[in-house]
């Protein structure tokens, strides 16, 4: 009697079939299809993650400009440079008297400034006033706080031991990257940096930030820092511009000639 050989593909269907018939179940495991993407990274990764990308941000010496907003105020300009040497410069377009004044604050070997800038509603001379040394701090009368996110707020971010909760946030509008809500885990004691949302890309360029100044997003991509800042104009003995909206000067008034006349007679 001849053999009646099955192909392989017969016999394994003729198994499949049997299998069924006597009442147990074969499993297809579905492939993934085009639309499958990897997991999102999980919650208690956002503070490696975050502390990884403010310290590739310390590491990159760079110039960016940003635009800054508040409220239904007007878009300002924020432009943040870091230079090759450590120095540092971040101009703030109204940082100063209520928004009434462009200042900038700078950091190089010989100290702390806060300089005035000129702008088409306050074209004053550039002139910036040495406020402490390299390592010390701007008093909060005089303190813009915007330069905090690109110097010292990095180093609380890296800061493992820091009263911080990190977790992953809903991007900020305009901003690319990823983006982390940072809480301070201690309410009684003043957080060491501003609470809010931090937005990086992978490379370490702060995309975007909401913070209780307002709102920073990354206005084009950044160029490469210089080898040191330049301060924007000489530095000077005098006071600083402080953040409170000056009161509005009292004008006396001049009396007419009619009024003169019969006071004289």
């Amino acid at each position: 009697m001849e053999t009646t050989r099955l192909s392989p593909v017969l016999l394994a269907l003729i198994v499949a079939v049997t299998a069924t018939g006597c009442g147990g179940e074969v499993e297809a495991t579905p492939s993934p299809g085009p639309e499958a993407t990897s997991a999102p990274p999980q919650q208690e990764n956002a503070r490696s993650v975050l502390a990884a990308r403010a310290a590739a941000a310390e590491d990159r010496k760079v110039a960016a400009t940003y635009t800054l907003t508040e409220g239904r105020s007007a878009p300002r300009t924020v432009v943040a440079t870091s230079a090759v040497d450590g120095s540092w410069r971040v101009d703030i377009a109204g940082g100063a008297m209520g928004g009434l004044a462009d200042v900038s604050v700078a950091v190089n070997a010989d100290g702390l400034y806060q300089c005035a800038l000129p702008s088409t509603t306050r074209p004053v001379e550039p002139a910036c006033i040495r406020i402490t040394d390299a390592a010390g701090t701007l008093p909060k009368h005089i303190d813009p706080r915007v330069q905090h996110t690109f110097t010292d707020w990095r180093e609380v971010l890296t800061d493992r031991q820091a009263p911080l909760s990190v977790s992953f946030a809903k991007a900020v509008e305009g901003a690319s990257g990823d983006c982390y809500a940072v809480e301070s885990t201690y309410a009684s004691l003043d957080a060491p940096l501003d609470t809010g949302i931090y937005c990086y890309d992978g490379g370490g360029v702060l995309t975007g930030a909401r913070l209780s100044f307002g709102t920073l997003v990354l206005a084009q991509a950044p160029a490469a820092g210089p080898a040191t800042i330049a301060l924007p104009g000489p530095v000077v003995k005098g006071p600083a511009l402080g953040m409170a909206t000056p009161a509005p000067q009292k004008t006396q008034a001049t009396p007419s000639a009619g009024t003169r006349s019969a006071s004289a007679g």
